[in-house]
C-alpha cells in the first residue's frame, strides 16, 4: 500500500490518496475525501492497464463535487426524493432542494464533501476502513449515524462494503457512484459497451424531474430490456418516453430475486468484463447523459456520455412510496450493505 499527500481541505485538513495492488496489477487508489474511488487501474486484453473511472486531479475538484459525483460515496442516502421531505415515524422531516423541488444524493452537503476518518488499513487484506459520524439532524435526517465504508481490492475486484448503525430510526441508502468507461477514462463514450443485466423490470419515472411513478414495469418489449446483451447505445436514442424524459438511462432497474450478480459490463475496445453483484435490491444505471466538457483527470474533457455508472440502491423516492421497500435503519441495529466490481477480458 501508498500513501500519498493529495492536498488540503478548505478546513485545513490534509487529503490523502492510498493505492493498493494485487498480483494481477490491478491498482486501486481512494482518499479520505469523501471516501471517493479515484483511480482503477485494470489489465486489458494485451496487459496494458487502463484507468477505468472517471474523476479529478484536484482535492479543490472533489470538494466541489456537487453536479458529477465521480467516485462518491453517497450519503445518507442516494437518489431522489420527492418535494425534498418525508415522514418516518408519523414525523415530517424536511430536506434540501437541490434538484428542482427534489432532493438528490441527500443534497449539497453530501458526504463526498467531507474528509473522513482512516479507521483502519489491512495491507495483508489490501483494504481501508473509512469512518463518518453524521449527527443528528444532520442534512435533515433523524438519527445519529456512524457509516464505516471499507474497500478492499481482491484478486480480481473492487468490494465496497457499507457498516452502519444509528440511535434513532433513520434512512439509510448509500452508493458508490464510480462512472465507468472499460477502455480508459479518457476514451470517450460509451456507448459501444455490452451490458447485460438481471433485470425483469424497472421503475418508471414520470417526467424529466425523474421520480418513480411507483409502478414496477416488465422491461419486455421496451429498449430498458438488457436481460440479453447489447450496446448502451443500441436503443439509447429511441422515442420511448423514459428515455426522453432522462436524455438516456437514468433508471432504477428491478434486481431479480435470489441473484447476487447482477451485470456485465464489456468494453468494446480493451477486451475488459466487469461484473457486479450486490444485496441490495436495485440498481440505477445512468449513462452520463448530462456530462458535458467536464475537465477530469489528466486534462481530460469528459464529453457526453463517457462513463456509465451502476449505483446499487434502494429504489429512488422508496421512503414516499408505499409500493417500494423503504430504506430503514432501525435504532440501535446494525446494517451491512456490500457491492462487489469484478474484472477481467476477453
Amino acid at each position: 500500500m501508498q500513501t500519498e499527500k493529495f492536498g488540503v481541505a478548505k478546513d485545513g485538513q490534509e487529503v490523502f490518496l492510498y493505492t493498493f495492488e494485487n498480483d494481477k496489477r490491478m491498482k486501486m487508489t481512494v482518499s479520505n475525501m469523501g471516501a471517493v474511488l479515484t483511480n482503477l487501474w485494470v489489465p486489458d486484453k494485451d496487459g496494458v492497464l487502463r484507468d477505468v473511472v472517471l474523476g479529478y486531479d484536484t482535492v479543490l475538484a472533489y470538494e466541489n463535487n456537487v453536479d458529477t459525483h465521480f467516485g462518491a460515496t453517497i450519503g445518507r442516502s442516494a437518489n431522489r426524493i420527492e418535494n425534498a421531505e418525508f415522514k418516518l415515524q408519523g414525523k415530517k422531516y424536511k430536506l434540501a432542494k437541490n434538484d428542482s423541488e427534489n432532493n438528490l444524493h441527500s443534497g449539497p452537503n453530501g458526504y463526498q464533501l467531507r474528509v473522513w476518518k482512516v479507521k483502519k488499513i489491512e495491507e495483508e487484506n489490501r483494504s481501508i476502513t473509512f469512518s463518518l459520524v453524521s449527527s443528528d439532524g444532520d442534512q435533515g435526517y433523524p438519527g445519529e449515524l456512524h457509516l464505516d465504508v471499507t474497500y478492499q481490492l481482491q484478486e480480481d475486484a473492487v468490494v465496497i462494503t457499507y457498516d452502519a448503525a444509528s440511535n434513532e430510526d433513520t434512512i439509510f441508502n448509500p452508493t458508490n457512484h464510480s462512472y465507468f468507461n472499460l477502455n480508459g477514462h479518457e476514451s470517450g463514450d460509451i456507448l459501444d459497451h455490452n451490458l447485460q443485466l438481471e433485470a425483469d423490470s424497472f421503475t418508471p419515472i414520470k417526467d424529466s424531474h425523474s421520480i418513480p411513478t411507483g409502478e414496477v414495469s416488465s422491461v419486455e418489449n421496451t429498449p430498458m430490456d438488457f436481460r440479453l446483451e447489447k450496446k448502451i447505445g443500441k436503443d439509447i436514442e429511441e422515442k420511448y418516453d423514459q428515455l426522453v424524459y432522462a436524455q438516456g438511462y437514468d433508471h432504477n432497474f428491478v434486481l431479480n430475486e435470489g441473484i447476487e450478480k447482477f451485470a456485465q459490463l464489456t468494453g468494446d475496445q480493451s477486451g475488459i468484463v466487469m461484473e457486479a453483484g450486490t444485496n441490495l435490491p436495485g440498481v440505477q444505471i445512468y449513462t452520463g447523459n448530462f456530462l458535458d466538457n467536464v475537465l477530469g483527470k489528466g486534462g481530460v474533457a469528459y464529453l457526453f456520455r463517457a462513463g456509465v455508472c451502476l449505483e446499487t440502491q434502494y429504489f429512488p423516492n422508496a421512503v414516499n412510496e408505499k409500493n417500494f421497500v423503504t430504506p430503514l435503519l432501525e435504532k440501535n441495529k446494525k446494517t451491512e450493505y456490500r457491492t462487489y466490481y469484478s474484472f477481467s477480458s476477453v
